[in-house]
C-alpha cells in the first residue's frame, strides 16, 4: 500500500493474478498443447505434400526430356507445377492453384519472381534461373480469410 492508503497497480494486479488463478486456473497441459499445435503447423507449411505426378524418371528438371511436372498440396491448397526448359537456357514454370491467389512468388537465394493468376488459378514465370527454388502464394481459402501457402524447396 501507498502511503496515502490507496493500492498500488502491482499489488492490484498481483490481487487480480491470484483472483483469476484460484477461480479459473490455467490448464496443466497448456503449454504443451500449444508448442504442438506450433509444431504442427510449422511442419504443414514447411513440408507441403510433395509428389511427382509423371513418375520418377522426370524427378529432375535437367532429365534427357527437360520437363516435370509437380504438385504440392497442404491439405487445403493444391498447386500443380509444369517446369520446362527454354532456349535461352533459363526454365519455364507453369502453375496452376486451386485457390484464390492474392500474391504468387517464385523466390530463388538472389531474385525472386512475381506472377498473375489468370483464369482458373493459372501463372507462370518465364525465364526462371536454374537452381533451387521456393514457391510461396497468399491465398483465401473457402471462408475468405487469407493464409500463406509455400512449397519445399525443389529444382528447376
Amino acid at each position: 500500500m501507498e502511503n496515502d492508503g490507496t493500492v498500488s497497480d502491482g499489488q492490484l494486479f498481483a490481487r487480480m493474478r491470484d483472483h483469476w488463478q484460484r477461480i479459473d486456473p490455467v490448464p496443466a497441459d497448456l503449454v504443451d498443447r500449444m508448442v504442438a499445435a506450433v509444431a504442427v503447423e510449422d511442419l504443414t507449411r514447411e513440408y507441403a505434400l510433395l509428389t511427382l505426378v509423371e513418375g520418377a524418371e522426370l524427378a529432375a528438371v535437367r532429365g534427357e526430356t527437360d520437363t516435370a511436372t509437380l504438385q504440392f498440396s497442404d491439405g487445403k491448397t493444391s498447386v500443380l507445377l509444369h517446369v520446362s526448359a527454354t532456349d535461352q537456357g533459363g526454365r519455364r514454370v507453369d502453375g496452376w492453384v486451386d485457390a484464390a491467389p492474392l500474391a504468387i512468388r517464385l523466390v530463388h537465394a538472389d531474385r525472386e519472381w512475381a506472377a498473375e493468376a489468370g483464369e482458373n488459378g493459372r501463372f507462370a514465370f518465364d525465364e526462371v534461373t536454374p537452381g533451387v527454388v521456393r514457391l510461396r502464394l497468399v491465398v483465401k481459402d473457402d471462408v475468405g480469410e487469407m493464409r500463406e501457402f509455400e512449397t519445399p524447396q525443389f529444382e528447376v
